[in-house]
């Protein structure tokens, strides 16, 4: 497996792997399909994109982590994504993502990273936490497309281990 940059030619199979996690539901707070464009300016070329990385397995892609800057984070934040194939899975896909987005981060001089994950998805909680990832808030009740409310909690890793009061 090999971690690296996504570019906007990357976009369409992307898009097909967030499609069908999308799909499958019960995982991602992320409802509406994406169109190849679209993704691209959310994550990998848009204003608010910061910095987009792949996993390549073979000659496929097989997961996708990004941050970005949306609403009114802290300044120094940066919210992250994670998203993996589904079918077939491959072990350690996430944790080759993070060390690449991690060390970007710094580069960036990103203080801290900002998850929000459903409280439903185990998964991406298990995988945020084994990451070092820490709850510091929740988002009670938020109601997904067909109004059944789901609470997002949110977690925070601090990339800048020198500074106090986070």
């Amino acid at each position: 497996m090999t971690i690296r940059k996504a570019t906007v030619d990357d976009a369409e199979e992307l898009c097909r792997l967030i499609n069908e996690i999308i799909e499958a539901g019960g995982t991602t707070a992320l409802q509406d399909p994406f169109s190849p464009e679209i993704l691209a300016d959310w994550f990998i070329s848009g204003e608010f994109a910061i910095v987009c990385h792949v996993a390549q397995a073979g000659s496929g892609l097989t997961g996708f982590q990004f941050l970005s800057r949306y609403g009114d984070l802290p300044e120094g934040w940066a919210d992250i994504g994670t998203f993996a194939r589904q079918s077939p899975k491959i072990s350690g896909v996430g944790t080759a993502l993070f060390a690449a987005t991690l060390s970007a981060a710094e580069e960036r001089n990103i203080d801290v990273i900002n998850a929000t994950i459903r409280a439903d998805n185990a998964g991406g909680l298990a995988y945020y936490e084994k990451m070092g990832f820490r709850t510091y808030n929740t988002l009670e009740k938020v109601p997904l497309n067909d109004g059944t409310p789901v609470d997002r909690i949110q977690k925070q890793y601090q990339v800048s281990k020198d500074k106090s009061g986070l």
